[in-house]
């Protein structure tokens, strides 16, 4: 999955049967916040989401900025992959 960062708009975007699903995100005093995930209902269950959330994650850890989150969708996920 082709993940690219809009930073105009502050977000990692993807493209998937043509509709588009992002992660709104803040950088902010060394962090990388996770502040919304929107994932079209067409999209729902292909682990798009989920690899919206793994890509923020990556990107925090390469720019080595502390990942945090206000989106309960991220919330959850971090809860469960980030052991």
């Amino acid at each position: 999955m082709n993940i690219r960062d809009n930073q105009a708009d502050n977000r990692f975007e993807t493209e998937v049967d043509q509709i588009t699903a992002w992660l709104d995100y803040q950088k902010s005093d060394g962090n990388l916040i996770i502040l919304h995930t929107d994932v079209p209902e067409a999209l729902a269950g292909r682990g798009v989401g989920s690899a919206l959330v793994r890509h923020a994650h990556d990107v925090a850890q390469a720019e080595n900025l502390k990942l945090a989150s206000r989106c309960s969708f991220a919330t959850a996920w971090m809860k469960k992959n980030m052991k």
